[in-house]
């Protein structure tokens, strides 16, 4: 970003934000611009701070999404990933299709595609950790609501949550008899069932369970155009369950079993060749939905198989003190094969190149320049074949809590945690041995925090966590020995903050917030023969300000944050150059600035919308760093490269796979019947262009895209079955999100669309 101001920038961007949200809410305030009527917004309960408050009184950044839109966003068979862009300051993806997401939040995340790699954003499923990519992509299903916390939660959840986490608290057993199926038919062979039931299971009330499950299926719809194979891939089947038992057989005393599993069989990402041309992102004639051309990779499959469980204890005693026991237990193993050069590299010098498509005939092969070869789509320097796989994952939690309401004006709470995991993983690079590395990580802390009302109107909280981290390597087996590895570190983090109640529909807060991410160890690179790579401790102070209000008479809700944050010794991932190498990097400072905006309201009984809003400004602040750029020489850097050595210095850049502006709408309208009420639904999400690398390139971005949804449907009066059509990515976006630059311009894309109808029935007192 050549000519960049920082502090200049920074003070333009931040007025701009303040007026921006000054005059929206001014706009909203009196509340004219909602017609008047009966129905109010339900209020909303979330546990950001580990004990259930009303949103509105939490000095977090939290952004709640549950219910029917959070139904719609899944009802097609998407994974975790369709929350990307639907909320504020969130975006999530991944170059490894259904498993290992990759979230970031107010722009930082981590782009390392290796089953070892941390990210600063974790995801916490009923208050425990899944802090491996692959435990991360475990299917939604019975969900009651999703939590996005915005920022550092550095005393409360602790380890590798810098950037923020996503909070999911799936439906409890209750006393209650009752459930729901849910059946959905759609394109290409999508076949899907959800489905819950639970109540007591003794006439005492003390005993209740809840068995859920999920079943997603779609056919294979893509073709390999250089086999001639017809619907070889695309397809997967996923089977997933979820059982739960509660006991309270007192007023003080109550456990909680969960029990959990997954199995999958699919297909990893669909890499096509040189889908954009040099000096351009934008997808050209080699692209086709439907058809790849694959030499190798056994079209691109895909398998996981994960169990857990987690049993949650509960002691009330005198004094408003409870304890609590969160005890948790994790395994998987997965692979995943894919052809990563994307095309073909004809040895046989006898292939017929299918018409429509950018053909080489002389080709100089990265191993022996002097050997040319036929390649398609396009030239391909590298042919490139991999297999990944994470063996015996071993994950094990526990944390002990002490909470008390110990006044009307006083909370507190603390506690100490214990984290250890143990993995393998195997790369198979095809040509030359599988190498087996065995990752270790082991950690402790202690936290506490105390929350205090000073006035009426005027709250205090504060907390400290300590962290202990240690983290170890060892080879297993590789034709490159390499010895051993170790890092660790300490670090106390926290966070302070002040909420102050204006009127009983608004408040402001503010709120200082620290968090750390520990020495991480990268070691895939050890099958290619290189030696594995290390990265320091990175620490982050976070600053924000933001309001909550509740306006046209309990009709709308309008929440919003002003938020700069400073990281020091970044974890960043060089990946690609001409090896294709991922190689971990710290630099020496990054800063970020913007805003979130959440507003929701009742334009009319029958009439409600739901706005996001976020600007995450993002820069890399180290004149030292450079990194490698595309190893095929088919893109176009847009770095300065100094030294003519084909590393280019990456200072000012944004960071990569951080829009800088996210927008989400969802709209809901009903038209009461008779018998029954008519719904119609949709919901749209828009980013601007990102990066997908630390350098910038002509061709590694998205550009602004977008993508949209729509439902409509019948629901009887008594609410008991509902019927209805939907449909994903409606307009059939073709987005690019993705890319691997070391052999040629490899891309991929986002999901085609999905039309289809699901019926829904529910059973019981709901």
């Amino acid at each position: 970003m050549r000519g960049y101001n920082p502090t200049t920038s920074n003070n333009r961007g931040i007025a701009a934000v303040l007026g921006l949200l000054a005059v929206t809410a001014a706009g909203f305030t009196s509340g004219t611009a909602l017609a008047q009527g009966n129905a109010i917004l339900e209020e909303i309960t979330v546990t950001a701070q580990r004990r259930e408050e009303r949103l509105q009184d939490v000095p977090i950044s939290v952004t709640m999404v549950s219910g029917e839109r959070l139904e719609s966003m899944f009802e097609g068979g998407e994974d975790i990933r369709a929350l990307a862009t639907r909320v504020p300051s969130l975006y999530a993806e991944s170059s490894n299709g259904r498993l290992a997401p990759r979230f970031y939040i107010r722009g930082l995340g981590n782009t390392d595609f290796d089953l070892a790699a941390s990210q600063p954003v974790s995801v916490i499923v009923d208050e425990v950790v899944l802090e491996n990519v692959i435990l991360k992509s475990f299917p939604l299903f019975d969900i009651d609501r999703v939590e996005v916390l915005r920022g550092p939660q550095g005393t409360l959840f602790g380890r590798n949550t810098p950037a923020g986490i996503v909070k999911f608290e799936t439906r409890r057993p209750s006393e209650e008899f009752e459930g729901y199926a849910s059946a959905t038919v759609g394109e290409v062979g999508t076949l899907n069932f959800e489905g819950a039931i639970g109540g007591s299971l003794t006439k005492s009330g003390t005993l209740m369970g809840r068995l859920s499950v999920l079943s997603q299926n779609r056919d294979d719809w893509i073709d390999n155009g250089f086999t001639g194979e017809k619907d070889a891939m695309g397809g997967y089947e996923e089977l997933a369950w979820r059982g739960q038992l509660l006991i309270e057989p007192s007023d003080s005393f109550s456990a909680l079993l969960n029990v959990h599993g997954r199995d999958l069989d699919g297909t990893a990402s669909i890499f096509q060749a040189n889908i954009v041309s040099t000096g351009s992102n934008k997808l050209n004639r080699n692209f086709k939905r439907d058809v790849v051309y694959y030499d190798t990779g056994e079209n691109n499959p895909q398998e996981a198989q994960a169990y857990g469980g987690s049993l949650r204890l509960d002691f009330d005693f005198a004094s408003n003190v409870t304890l609590t026991s969160i005890t948790a237990f994790e395994t998987v193993e997965n692979f995943s094969r894919g052809d990563i050069d994307g095309g073909v590299v004809d040895f046989s010098g006898t292939a017929t190149p299918p018409p429509g498509i950018d053909y080489s005939p002389d080709t100089p092969i990265f191993f022996d320049p002097g050997f040319l070869l036929p390649t398609f789509p396009g030239m391909i320097f590298i042919p490139s074949e991999s297999q990944d796989g994470l063996d015996n994952l071993d994950q094990f939690t526990q944390e002990f809590r002490l909470a008390s309401e110990a006044s009307d004006r006083l909370f507190w709470q603390a506690g100490v945690y214990f984290f250890d995991s143990e993995f393998d993983v195997t790369t198979f690079p095809f040509f030359i041995d599988p190498t087996t590395l065995r990752h270790s990580n082991s950690a402790w802390a202690v936290f506490g925090q105390v929350s205090y009302d000073v006035t009426t109107n005027l709250n205090i909280t504060g907390g400290l966590r300590y962290t202990d981290d240690e983290k170890d390597l060892v080879q297993l087996n590789s034709a490159s020995p390499v010895d051993p590895v170790n890092v660790g570190d300490e670090n106390v983090s926290g966070d302070l903050s002040a909420n102050y109640s204006l009127s009983d529909d608004a408040s402001v807060y503010a709120r200082l917030a620290t968090g750390f991410r520990a020495p991480t160890i990268q070691g895939r690179d050890v099958a290619f023969g290189a030696s594995p790579s290390t990265a320091e401790s990175e620490t982050i102070t976070s600053f924000e300000v933001g309001f909550k209000s509740t306006l046209a008479n309990d009709r709308m809700r309008m929440n919003g944050s002003l938020f700069s944050y400073t990281v020091k010794d970044q974890q960043l991932t060089a990946v690609g150059g001409t090896g294709n190498f991922i190689t971990l990097v710290n630099a020496d400072e990054t800063a970020g600035f913007g805003f979130d905006l959440d507003t929701e309201m009742l334009i009319t009984d029958n009439f409600s919308a739901v706005i996001g809003l976020s600007w995450n400004h993002t820069e890399i602040d180290d004149r030292t760093l450079e990194v490698a750029t595309c190893g095929s020489g088919l893109c176009t850097p847009l770095d300065p490269d100094a030294d003519n050595d084909g590393f280019v210095e990456v200072n000012g850049n944004p960071l990569p796979q951080a829009p800088e502006w996210i927008a989400t709408l969802y709209l809901n309208y009903t038209v009461p019947l008779r018998n029954g009420e008519l719904f119609f639904s949709t919901d749209w999400a828009w980013q601007t262009d990102t990066h997908f690398f630390l350098y910038q390139s002509a061709e590694y971005h998205s550009g602004d895209v977008f993508e949209g949804g729509l439902r409509a449907g019948y629901t009887s009066d008594d609410g008991r079955w509902q019927l209805a059509v939907f449909g994903r990515n409606i307009t059939d976006e073709e987005n690019l999100k993705g890319g691997i630059d070391f052999s040629n311009n490899t891309g991929f894309v986002n999901e085609r669309s999905i039309w289809g109808a699901t019926f829904r029935l529910n059973f019981g007192n709901r």
